[in-house]
């Protein structure tokens, strides 16, 4: 009985392995889906804002520029800690919501930067985010052991460019740009593999669902920041 039970027994191990792939394919192309949909979304209404003097004006010209700069912070936030009070629909409403404020605060760099530089930008960031992110996603070694190490470097880069805020000085700024596209790099890779490890098929779709969002939160975040970075090494002002 033993020998017969065998075959069937790897067969429905096969069949159980490939359903969790399947599974797991649906869910990091959802997550590509919602990161791609969400910078196309803020790419769209920075480019619009920033060619509508009557929507830049307001924003830029005023003190409410630093409402609009901080306020995705507030809903990185309670994306963050609220997760699991909140339903799916109110995940990918916030998520949308923060595409689009983020949308209003980067109308700036289309202010500052010339399209070509801006366009420069981009394509060396969408080159090095895809190579980074195909890694997470097919290497077998662990990275969680970057963890740490690119937690801390996240931490320097953001308290040396609040210093900067006030000093600004163009060497630190040199040095956050080197060290930030190094750290970000490198979340891209260690975010993508960390999405691929949490999810889970017995999670349920609604679960799941959410899990997406915030994998592409991350992604993009990631994406963001090392185009903005990117934009002081290879960007030209307007004149």
């Amino acid at each position: 009985m033993d020998n017969y039970s065998r075959p069937y027994g790897a067969a429905a191990r096969t069949i159980d392995r490939a359903v969790i792939d399947e599974g797991l394919r649906q869910h990091m192309l959802g997550v590509y889906n919602y990161m791609g949909l969400g910078l196309v979304m803020t790419g769209v209404i920075a480019f619009l804002v920033a060619n509508t003097p009557a929507l830049y004006m307001p924003i830029f010209g005023t003190p409410l520029k630093w409402i609009v700069m901080l306020a995705p912070l507030a809903f990185i936030f309670v994306l963050s800690w609220r997760l699991e009070r909140l339903s799916l629909a109110a995940t990918q409403t916030l998520y949308w919501t923060f595409c689009g404020v983020m949308g209003l605060s980067l109308a700036s760099v289309f202010l500052v930067f010339t399209g070509v530089s801006i366009a420069r930008a981009f394509f060396i960031a969408a080159a090095m985010f895809g190579a980074m992110s195909l890694y997470g996603y097919t290497t077998k070694a662990d990275l969680s052991r970057w963890g740490s190490f690119l937690l801390m470097g996240l931490i320097g880069v953001i308290i040396a460019s609040l210093v900067n805020l006030f000093i600004a000085s163009s060497a630190l700024q040199f040095a956050v740009s080197v060290i930030g596209i190094l750290v970000f790099t490198g979340l891209t890779a260690y975010d993508t593999q960390r999405i691929k490890e949490t999810y889970a098929e017995h999670y349920g779709a609604e679960t799941n669902g959410k899990l997406a969002v915030m994998g592409a939160l991350s992604l993009y975040l990631n994406f963001i920041n090392l185009f903005q970075l990117l934009l002081h090494f290879v960007g030209q002002q307007e004149e």
